[in-house]
């Protein structure tokens, strides 16, 4: 698969970002992490052994624990800097280092849509899951930073004529279920959760972006700088497209979240066509009183 985003500057930059640690840049791993503890208290299960994966941050792992569903979480990161003095192990870009069957729950968040491969990614999590075991995360999808990817392209085509890919590409809610189903979980459900953020300005967002280790990566991103005029021109169009009467815009973030099992022959399976005992017009019949339209 040809690969989208530079996984050597991902990594760069979300050091960096850990290193800085700007006060609430971590505000979407933050809403992802209390909104798994939630998801996690409906299931009504207990899992023995879980993984958080290349989440960056405890946050993922601190969740799980809180949530009382498992008492052990092996944290899993790209690079060892993001383990700081916690267990865990290192995986290659692209590569979950976990044994076949080796854990019951399996979290992930913001890391995905990251990722080159996220199908390859997902049945390797969902090998790594004993069977009957869970998989739960996010990812940022269609509709984040619309806004931003919007203002960027029409200041680029009215200034220098042409785009270049200034802004990720995400999937959508109904790519998410169908790459679940793709990668052999069994009950898969993918939903999407919508935070609009308001900011004073646009250079805000930007810099918000840089604290998370989030600016652009993708490998065919231009190289050279952009000017100071192309960004003046972008801050204005987002200011009359993406403005509210009090004068703050707004930047969309999207979360889809993906959950599916391990299959297991104790899970719940979709009757065979043709094995139902009533026919559907028999039960039409009876729900009207056997009459016909009068």
């Amino acid at each position: 698969m040809q690969p989208i985003f530079d996984s050597e500057l991902l990594a760069w930059r979300r050091r960096r970002a850990l290193a800085r640690a700007a006060p609430g840049a971590d505000f979407l791993m933050a809403r992802a992490a209390d909104e798994l503890g939630e998801r996690l208290a409906a299931v009504q299960r207990i899992f023995a052994k879980a993984a958080a994966l290349f989440c960056v941050t405890p946050a993922a792992r601190d969740a799980v624990l809180a949530s009382g569903k498992a008492q052990h979480v092996l944290r899993v990161e790209a690079d060892a800097a993001f383990l700081g003095d916690d267990e865990g192990v290192v995986g290659m870009p692209g590569h979950i280092p976990l044994d076949p069957q080796s854990v019951d729950l399996a979290v992930s968040l913001l890391s995905l849509h990251d990722e080159n491969d996220v199908l390859g990614m997902l049945i390797q999590i969902r090998r790594a899951l004993r069977p009957d075991g869970l998989f739960l995360g996010t990812m940022l999808g269609g509709g984040t930073l619309g806004e931003l990817r919007e203002s960027l392209l029409a200041a680029e085509m009215e200034l220098l004529g042409g785009a270049s890919p200034r802004v990720s590409p995400f999937a959508d809610v109904r790519d998410g279920g169908a790459l679940l189903q793709r990668a052999g979980f069994a009950l898969p459900v993918a939903d999407v959760d919508t935070l609009t953020v308001r900011y004073a300005s646009p250079w805000q967002l930007l810099a918000d972006l840089r604290a998370m280790g989030a600016a652009n990566a993708l490998l065919a991103r231009l190289r050279r700088p952009a000017t100071r005029g192309f960004f003046a021109r972008a801050d204005e169009i987002y200011r009359q497209r993406f403005s509210d009467p009090d004068g703050r815009v707004r930047a969309t973030f999207s979360f889809v979240w993906l959950s599916g099992w391990a299959p297991d022959s104790s899970q719940p399976k979709p009757l065979k066509p043709g094995s139902a005992n009533v026919s559907l017009a028999k039960i039409l019949g009876e729900a009207g009183g056997g009459k016909g339209p009068s």
